[in-house]
């Protein structure tokens, strides 16, 4: 692995005169079957990029079905990725470059190429059978409909088992499944990419194996090599190191960093951290990968359904821990009484909802941002829950922290609302020293002199955090209507709005522990476009590429959805009109409408896929000639 792979020519051959052009930005989709290992490939050309020093956006796209049947376009795969000399929002609007391992493929995604883009298929799956799965009458590569695309034949499938043949102990479906580290090499031989980060990674994934792991590295050397010697590949570009605030980088997604986040929060406080959850897609992940930090004293628990999940992490609130659970769109549905019960007890716990296309099963593997309502209002009586949502992938870390720095402040169960976009996407992100961020501090209250379980702070109205056990605070609390400061079940209707406007307005006292929302842009003028969540990277953009074009338009992105931060409305009054872009059909619109008076211009989608940045530019256009 040591050797400088790429200098030394594929038998037989010679390297031919490459054009090496740079460019700032390009965004390449790799797309094949979901057996392809095309999230493996798109997961091994970023890292190879952030090691190289590059931003990068990732937007993976997979099928919602199990297993759909091979080679239609339901069982689809794909990963986009934007790798950038300067700092990137999203993973571009439309890749430059499509690898299409099938039929299926590249019909399902050439609708998205760039004009003129290129696309490179594996020739040997373009067989009658495969294309009439795709719906294909004739070969697209053969009968000139591809006309003003670049398109690039590649027998894949040959080439690879060619460079393969003659290793022992592997069957051909095996050596095939290497394909795509062969059209991996390709790629960066057409950008420059080293292999050394993906040849270690080989070494260590397949260590047990060195069979397989053999294969990988000599298919990825061979696809490197086959671009290096062939006229079709002569044209190559490189996207130099971007400059980045000195420091350790890693590369993560939404789900790991929310995880990441979990534990530093619970480390921060010297607590215990406790997840109970039911796998459920987008949000399994971050049980995975809290399982793997029991060192770090996390407790994982995997409940056999959403209700189970929620009353766990009840009592691990109650036992004093820090308590959360993580699920999606239908799953908020199951425990949506449990969290009643939680808002009710007035316990300090964290609940992550990774949103997905609905109703009902809907589309698992795609995103919206439909739930905002959900967790608003969608429990009996009046039930507040404080709302944060997530602006990128490394922003999860933030708001994570965040969640549970305002549940142990208010003594309140607190929503954050992250969804499959960010959840699956990465991003390059500096590692924060644990020790500069600001602790969270808990009290567990022992003195027994004055207690009752409902007796509140002056300041933010939460109610004491006993340990069960505590002598001489021994106490009761559950669902039933109750009397403040002692709990005492009470059916008197003046205790029960007394208490409903008591839990009020401590979530709305949030306002005052939660930043002031920041404005890009002009301090006031035409145009506000507001966002919030994953829509994040596409509003600014979109924002940027307005105001180079002298427009003045601003942007503000909601993180603090529950309650408002406390200068919204006058930072909405500035604006001759607001534009709400989001992932639903106006559930913000509905509430900035409701809650400031204030008519807001709506940009909805809800297709399962994230706004492009032209989509926001265009309606932009449209309001600020």
């Amino acid at each position: 692995m040591s050797d400088l792979v790429g200098v030394v020519p594929s038998p037989g051959k010679q390297p031919v005169d490459s054009i090496l052009e740079e460019v700032d930005t390009v965004a390449v989709r790799f797309a094949g079957d979901s057996g392809d290992g095309m999230q493996l490939t798109g997961t091994q050309f970023t890292n190879a990029s952030a090691v190289l020093g590059n931003d990068v956006s990732t937007l993976p796209d997979f099928p919602a079905e199990i297993r759909a049947p091979a080679g239609t376009l339901a069982g689809v795969s794909g990963f986009q990725v934007s790798i950038s000399s300067h700092d990137i929002y999203t993973p571009g609007d439309a890749p430059q470059v499509l690898v299409a391992m099938n039929p299926a493929a590249l019909k399902a995604n050439l609708p998205d190429l760039e004009p003129e883009g290129t696309i490179i298929v594996n020739s040997d799956n373009f067989t009658p059978p495969n294309l009439k799965k795709a719906g294909y009458d004739s070969n697209p590569v053969e009968d000139d409909s591809l006309r003003g695309h670049q398109v690039i034949a590649v027998p894949i499938s040959t080439l690879n088992r060619n460079a393969l043949e003659d290793i022992e102990g592997l069957s051909n479906k095996e050596k095939d499944r290497c394909q795509n580290f062969f059209a991996l090499g390709l790629t960066f031989w057409m950008y420059d990419r080293t292999l050394d980060t993906t040849l270690k990674w080989i070494q260590e994934k397949f260590e047990r194996r060195p069979e397989v792991a053999e294969a990988n590295a000599r298919a990825l050397k061979a696809g490197y090599h086959y671009g290096e010697t062939t006229e079709a590949f002569r044209h190559r570009c490189r996207v130099p190191r971007m400059t980045v605030q000195p420091g350790t980088y890693r590369k993560l997604t939404g789900n790991e960093a929310m995880a990441l986040g979990l534990v530093t929060a619970a480390r921060r406080a010297g607590q215990t951290l406790f997840y109970g959850s039911y796998p459920i897609t987008p949000a399994s992940d971050i049980l995975h990968e809290l399982a793997a930090m029991k060192n770090f004293d996390v407790r994982t628990f995997q409940a056999e359904d959403e209700i189970a999940a929620m009353g766990a992490v009840i009592g691990a609130a109650f036992g004093g821990a820090f308590a959360v659970t993580g699920t999606s769109g239908p799953g908020i549905c199951l425990k949506s009484e449990a969290m009643n019960l939680a808002v009710a007890l007035e316990l300090p716990m964290v609940i992550i909802d990774v949103q997905r296309g609905g109703p009902s099963t809907g589309l698992p593997t795609k995103t919206e941002q439909t739930d905002l309502l959900q967790v608003m209002f969608g429990r009996n009586g009046e039930s507040p829950m404080p709302v944060l949502a997530p602006c990128a992938p490394a922003d999860c870390f933030t708001m994570a922290i965040e969640a549970f720095r305002l549940a142990v402040r208010a003594m309140h169960p607190v929503v954050v609302l992250s969804d499959g976009y960010l959840a699956n996407s990465s991003e390059p992100w500096r590692i924060p020293d644990p020790e500069e961020l600001p602790a969270i501090e808990v009290r567990h209250r022992t003195d027994p002199e004055g207690f009752f379980p409902y007796i509140r702070d002056e300041e933010t109205l939460a109610r004491p955090w006993v340990l069960p056990g505590t002598p001489g605070l021994e106490h009761r609390i559950g669902g039933l209507g109750k009397q403040d400061v002692t709990g005492y079940v009470s059916y008197d209707p003046q205790d029960h709005e007394h208490m409903v406007k008591i839990q009020a307005e401590k979530v709305a006292r949030l306002a005052n522990a939660i930043p002031e929302q920041p404005v890009f842009g002009p301090e006031k003028g035409d145009l506000l476009v507001v966002g919030w969540g994953s829509t994040f990277g596409a509003i600014r953009s979109a924002v940027m590429d307005a105001q180079s074009a002298g427009k003045s338009v601003a942007h503000a992105h909601i993180r603090y959805l529950n309650p408002f931060p406390r200068n919204l409305g006058e930072v909405l009054s500035r604006y001759r009109q607001v534009l709400v872009a989001e992932m639903n059909l106006g559930q913000l619109a509905m509430l900035l409408n409701v809650r400031y008076a204030r008519r807001v211009t709506q940009l909805n989608k809800v297709q399962g896929r994230p706004f492009k940045i032209a989509e926001i530019l265009r309606k932009i256009n449209e309001i600020v000639r």
